[in-house]
């Protein structure tokens, strides 16, 4: 739920898959203490101001995916316990990388694991990103 002009409405949370934890481990210090990821509502009014309808309504499908079976994650270095999840979608060549908040050791355990943004690169930006930043984890065969 959340307050808008002293009003409570109720707001969705939609669970978008699981993450395997060995993958996401040196994203941060801390245990991270659900593989449960969730999107929501507000989240993904986020995702289509910033990116578009026609984004989200082409690339929101593919985010269980992407999460689940990342070609890179990097840290995101203006965010704590943060992880840019990034992978190639082959049929019109651009990386989507998500931006995931993890729930860690210390914080509420009933949170989860939260997508905060979609992101589409072009190859040229998705390769300046692999020049500029060291990826925690890289898939060692992008055909697997």
């Amino acid at each position: 739920m959340y307050s808008n002009n002293g009003e409570t409405a109720e707001r969705n949370v939609y669970t978008i898959g699981k993450i395997n934890l060995s993958l996401y481990k040196n994203v941060t210090e801390k245990k991270i203490i659900t593989d449960e990821v969730v999107l929501t509502d507000n989240r993904i009014e986020h995702i289509i101001e910033r990116r578009g309808q026609s984004f989200y309504d082409e690339y929101h499908s593919r985010f269980r995916e992407i999460i689940e079976d990342p070609d890179y994650i990097f840290n995101d270095k203006d965010r704590d316990n943060t992880a840019v999840v990034s992978k190639r979608i082959v049929h019109n060549g651009k990386a989507v990388n998500i931006v995931l908040r993890l729930v860690v050791e210390g914080e509420n355990p009933s949170f989860k694991n939260s997508i905060i943004t979609a992101i589409g690169e072009n190859e040229k930006r998705f390769s300046q990103r692999l020049r500029n930043n060291i990826p925690v984890y890289e898939k060692i065969d992008k055909n697997e």
